[in-house]
């Protein structure tokens, strides 16, 4: 039997998941909810089932949703489905605050209901083909960067963009957050628009973050350097890059003076017999697409999903983390108000300090 689904949230991603249910073995659209008319007309012109206003009218009707409505409102819209029994896929973040995810958890598993966070990025097959080198992380860094979207605009870059690196790096350990330290600037919205993070975890991992809404040049890369190897990530293309050290490297056995009395020409050896690269052949997969399957699979099997509740929650709390440094952040030392945070003003105007400057070398 079909498990009934609905989409709450009939915007860009909300379009796409209403797209790719009907493609999911076991699963059935059953209607759509979307609170503007505009947005409302659009999909029901797109798509052949009901599309209502209220996503209270088709509680009902559903055994499922896919909740993809702004993230302001996924608190509200996941705790009415779950009180009525219904499984909920919600996009990420799966909360604005750390309280309000982990109730949701909590809720779930009270009411026996799957919860699934949307972090993608777990089912991008460049990532799954280094599963085995991803063991005891010992450090990450990631760029996550795009053009100005003019969407996602009630979070700001963290929440919706780093978020999907903060979830990646989670997945790898369960050791508790040491420490966190980040920047951030608000741009061209209310919200921060590139934001900086170096997270350190009590295992030692330590995850060096980057990532930008504003940027002209799109980049999703990650690097992580763990006791099986190094892998480079572009999630973009997708592809991955594998290095294995030789064994000697990783028990710090080996000494470049037993090996050669040229290190100048001992790289082509190095990469040949002690660091051996090998790039897996990807085959693209539509990562959205594979964690609907899951989706359904965790609800028919009653297995838990890739992207649990409590990851997605624990996600939320380390982002909410970085905001919170973000705020803290002084940019100067004057401890002024106004020069601290995302909103900082500065102290002086640009053209002011290049007439400073120029006046300075002058007079030198």
């Amino acid at each position: 039997m079909s498990q009934r689904i609905a989409v709450i949230g009939a915007g860009h991603l909300g379009k796409i998941h209403a797209r790719l249910v009907s493609q999911v073995e076991g699963a059935e659209l059953v209607g759509i909810a979307e609170p503007t008319e505009a947005a409302r007309r659009a999909a029901a012109e797109q798509f052949n089932v009901p599309v209502v206003a209220q996503y209270r009218d088709l509680i009902p009707q559903i055994d499922a949703a896919v909740i993809a409505a702004p993230t302001g409102y996924h608190a509200r819209i996941a705790t009415d489905l779950l009180n009525a029994g219904k499984h909920v896929f919600i996009e990420k973040p799966l909360a604005t605050t750390p309280e309000d995810a982990f109730a949701l958890v909590d809720l779930a598993q009270k009411k026996r209901c799957t919860i699934q966070v949307g972090h993608v990025e777990r089912f991008n097959p460049a990532w799954t083909a280094a599963e085995d080198v991803l063991v005891r992380p010992k450090y990450i860094e990631a760029v996550r960067a795009s053009r100005f979207p003019g969407r996602c605009l009630d979070v700001g870059v963290v929440m919706d963009l780093m978020i999907h690196d903060i979830d990646l790096v989670l997945s790898l350990t369960d050791a508790p957050l040491r420490d966190v330290q980040a920047s951030g600037l608000a741009l061209v919205s209310e919200h921060e628009d590139m934001a900086e993070t170096r997270l350190t975890f009590e295992c030692g991992l330590v995850a060096n973050l980057k990532a930008s809404r504003v940027s002209p040049t799109p980049a999703r890369s990650l690097q992580a350097y763990t006791e099986n190897g190094f892998a480079d990530f572009d999630f973009s293309a997708p592809s991955v890059s594998i290095l294995r050290p030789d064994t000697s490297l990783s028990d710090r056995s080996f000494h470049l003076d037993d090996h050669t009395d040229n290190p100048l020409g001992f790289a082509d050896r190095l990469f040949d017999a002690l660091l051996q690269t090998e790039s897996p052949e990807i085959q693209p997969r539509n990562a959205i697409l594979e964690e609907l399957y899951d989706f359904v699979i965790s609800i028919r099997s009653g297995v838990a999903p890739t992207v649990t509740g409590y990851a997605g929650a624990r996600a939320v709390e380390v982002a909410t983390s970085v905001l919170e440094s973000i705020d803290r952040r002084q940019w100067n030392g004057s401890g002024d108000a106004a020069a601290r945070g995302p909103h900082a003003t500065p102290v002086e105007r640009i053209e002011a300090a290049s007439r400073r400057v120029r006046e300075s070398r002058r007079a030198a």
